[in-house]
């Protein structure tokens, strides 16, 4: 007798009713058959079913069937142990067939043994005298639903009737997740409102954007486990006005004209859309026949021939001041074709602007809400130290090598407001900042020089043969204000940098000069799509590079450090940095300053907390507008972290000692949205708190003041201070740092003499067999990230001196670089080592 494998689990040992010897090829044994055999083959009248184990409690798979003289489980291939089986047998009324009805119970730890790409699974095999039969594979799994989503909703601003399209890609999990949208904590229900559609990959379309649109999306996963939510993305539906229809035009006034208006009305612009664009009233000139007779004819001779007399008066005006201009213009042509201007560097000049008056900066009025969503982000303090350097006169250099030019320290006085004047005299500088603090000029030749606005900390750095032999260039730098310059900005998009404008635009360099500036961005590229804007001559913005995707073929190649920007152009014009976040990592650094009035003579005083970019030139005119406002620091300046969660920032005030000082605020808290702050549009942006003491003889004032986002991580510090003692005005310590020279020509704005810069050069460019060269060079100045970009120029050294001049202009150490020029193998890094007075 041959007995198949699967039997032998039904072989009953423990009942001696009939003995029999069965021997196979693989088995020989004496077994007890069942004393009873059906003749038809079993089948399953209940299949076990995949099963998914929540948590800790276990499943339970049954298997039924008939007729069957025995069920077994089998799971991963191996049989289940009968002790496990909890087995119940019945007979079918209507067949008198038996029914056996066999259960086991799988917990977490068996399904968790199972290692590798298998999954668990059971099966029944039911025994009758005719053969066996095998079920359905049961697969049973561990239900679980990861907590972060794989793509979150990102808010937006959309115009009305344009279609939003919001992504969600909800956390893995199994069994897969279910994906629903809320609007406002309601769910939504695109069955009931077609204008909603869900994507078969969990995306939310709306079709039209609606007014009633406008809300915090949340896009909902869950399964049996577990339900998440992503956070809330806001989207903003906003309405450009329209105009109406034109009126009738009036009648015939006494100036013999007429008129008709317009009003935008249809729509009226609303939650930040834009203004009608055009005129709204509109004036013609009537007809004689129309005109009111109310002037006489001797009156009517009388004002044309004051009108011709006037017409000639400002003709004969013109003509003087176009004489004047061009004989100004043949003096200034004969004095930059002097030669000795060629031969000759610059010394650095300094300029002392006037005073500019901001009497707008006056009254400024905090812009606060009281929404609220949820956030995560930390407060870290730093300190700023800028190094000042002193300027001397040196001796001359020898002639160069070819005997053509000799350097020499020279000075050139100008007037900056005259420059500022004569550039805006000409149509493109039209747009140009017209503040005479804020932007720095200079006359520069093959030589090269330094370009700095003070206490911003931008710079711009012309290295030397950047302007062609024989050219001279008038450049200038300035920056600009946002209010008066606004880039268009989409979606998660924000302004991480000043708007610097630096030209005139359209002339020729041979090698790039190097534009530094601050940014807010937390420098990880990983977190930022940060792109380089350019304002082009129709006065549009266009993107010109893609941080980390830079080509050495571009005029454009960016350098991204912990706080600043070192970008290279060949090209002049005015620029920014915007920075798209990736995800709700990315975070932008705000600097939080605090004021209070120098002086108190009242019971209410004030705190002002302003919440800026952490870029010096923000923090310059916060300083100078609250020196007019008469202001003073209380604290030192601190950095926090704003991360793109859509979340407010909170600011409280608490400890106070109630004996001696309350506060007026009615609510605990203050609040700035998100969108103020991450957009940066709002320059100025601070709140105020008020408070008040209860008694004149009140001086001192201890408290805690705390700052954090919505629902995240915040951190606070503490504030001790007398209100009558502690005078330290807004510019003792922090303003007017920067007190060099705001443009520098020729040997004096390098650390490195042009001579010895040469040598270097000729010495480090030549491709060298041991790698001592400008390889190693750009390695031991940990510039090894721009290989590619230094390889590309004709003199990679020089473009690497270069960078190492913007970077340590002010702070830089000339000993330090000669012993990397020592280290690596080149002589001429000894000739550093001189004394200060013959460098």
């Amino acid at each position: 007798l041959t007995i198949h494998d699967d039997l032998w689990p039904f072989l009953d040992t423990t009942r001696q009713e009939t003995h029999t010897h069965i021997h196979s090829s693989e088995h020989t044994a004496t077994a007890t058959l069942p004393a009873a055999f059906m003749d038809l083959l079993p089948h399953f009248l209940i299949e076990p079913q995949d099963e998914f184990i929540v948590k800790n409690k276990p499943v339970t798979l049954t298997c039924r069937s008939t007729p069957a003289t025995q069920i077994y489980f089998k799971c991963n291939g191996e049989w289940v142990h009968q002790d496990d089986h909890l087995i119940e047998r019945t007979v079918d009324p209507a067949t008198a067939l038996p029914i056996m009805k066999v259960t086991i119970d799988i917990t977490r730890q068996q399904v968790e043994k199972i290692f590798g790409l298998d999954e668990y699974w059971c099966q029944c095999v039911a025994w009758s005298t005719t053969g066996t039969q095998k079920s359905q594979k049961a697969y049973i799994r561990i239900a679980y639903l990861r907590k972060n989503f794989e793509e979150e909703p990102q808010g937006k601003e959309v115009a009305l009737d344009q279609e939003v399209l919001l992504r969600c890609h909800p956390p893995e999990g199994v069994p897969e997740a279910e994906v629903e949208w809320q609007r406002n904590e309601d769910v939504l229900n695109p069955a009931s409102d077609p204008n909603f559609f869900i994507t078969a990959d969990h995306n939310l379309v709306i079709k039209k954007a609606r007014l009633a649109d406008t809300g915090n999306y949340t896009c909902v996963a869950k399964n049996i486990v577990a339900r998440r939510k992503s956070n809330s993305a806001t989207v903003l539906v906003y309405v450009d006005g329209g105009w109406s229809e034109w009126s009738k035009w009036s009648a015939c006034d006494a100036d013999c004209s007429m008129w008709r208006s317009r009003e935008c009305t249809q729509p009226s612009p609303g939650t930040g859309g834009k203004e009608c664009q055009g005129l709204d009233l509109q004036s013609l000139n009537c007809t004689s026949e129309q005109c009111p007779q109310t002037v006489s004819g001797a009156e009517d001779v009388a004002l044309y021939v004051g009108m011709v007399a006037v017409a000639l008066c400002l003709t004969l005006l013109l003509i003087v001041v176009v004489m004047v201009y061009r004989r100004k213009k043949e003096g200034l042509d004969a004095d930059v074709a002097d030669s000795s201007i060629l031969t000759t560097g610059f010394q650095p000049m300094g300029i002392k602007p006037s005073k500019p008056e901001n009497s707008h900066l006056l009254t400024i009025q905090p812009d606060l809400t009281t929404t609220t969503t949820s956030y995560q982000g930390t407060l870290r303090s730093r300190h700023d130290t800028t190094g000042k350097f002193s300027m001397t006169n040196g001796p001359l250099l020898d002639p160069l090598p070819n005997g053509s030019h000799t350097l020499h320290n020279g000075k050139l006085n100008s007037d900056p407001s005259e420059f500022v004047s004569r550039l805006s005299t000409q149509s493109y500088f039209k747009t140009l900042s017209r503040d005479v603090a804020n932007t720095s000029y200079g006359t520069f030749n093959f030589l090269g020089g330094r370009l700095t606005i003070p206490n911003t900390g931008i710079s711009l750095l012309i290295p030397p043969e950047a302007i062609p032999r024989g050219k001279i260039y008038e450049i200038y730098l300035t920056v600009q204000r946002k209010e008066d310059l606004r880039l268009p900005l989409a979606g998660c998009q924000t302004l991480l940098s000043p708007v610097v404008s630096c030209g005139p635009p359209g002339v020729v360099l041979s090698r790039p000069v190097i534009l530094s500036m601050d940014h807010c961005s937390d420098a990880c590229l990983d977190n930022w799509a940060i792109r380089l804007k350019k304002q082009n001559y129709e006065g549009a913005w266009e993107d010109v590079l893609l941080m980390g995707e830079e080509l050495v073929s571009e005029p454009y190649y960016c350098q991204l450090e912990a706080e600043t920007c070192r970008l290279f152009s060949e090209q002049l014009g005015t620029l920014a940095l915007v920075g798209e976040s990736l995800h709700m990592g990315a975070a932008k650094r705000l600097r939080l300053v605090l004021f209070s009035d120098a002086y108190c003579s009242t019971l209410e005083y004030n705190i002002r907390v302003y919440c800026m970019d952490d870029t010096q030139d923000v923090f310059k005119e916060v300083m100078q507008m609250e020196r007019q406002l008469g202001g003073r620091l209380i604290d030192e300046p601190h950095v926090l972290l704003f991360k793109d969660s859509y979340h407010n920032l909170r600011l409280s005030i608490h400890d106070m000692p109630q004996a001696h000082w309350r506060s007026k605020l009615l609510a605990g808290y203050q609040e700035i949205p998100f969108y103020h702050i991450w957009n940066g549009s709002q320059r100025y942006l601070h709140c105020t708190f008020t408070l008040e003491r209860l008694s004149l003889s009140t001086c001192e004032l201890t408290c805690q003041l705390c700052v954090w986002q919505v629902e995240g991580e915040g951190q606070s510090f503490g504030l001790d201070f007398n209100i009558a003692k502690d005078t330290r005005a807004v510019d003792s310590e922090f303003l007017l740092m920067d007190s060099n020279a705001t443009a520098l020509a020729g040997p004096s704005a390098f650390q490195i003499p042009y001579l010895i810069r040469q040598k270097i050069c000729s010495s480090l460019d030549a491709p060298c067999p041991n790698g001592a060269d400008w390889r190693m060079l750009a390695q031991r100045l940990k510039l090894e990230r721009h290989m590619s970009f230094f390889a590309s120029k004709a003199s990679p050294t020089s473009v690497i001196l270069d960078l190492w001049e913007a970077q340590h202009f002010h702070s830089g150490n000339i000993n330090q670089l000669a012993t990397v020029m020592a280290d690596i193998g080149k002589q001429e890094a000894m000739i550093f080592l001189v004394s200060d007075g013959e460098c």
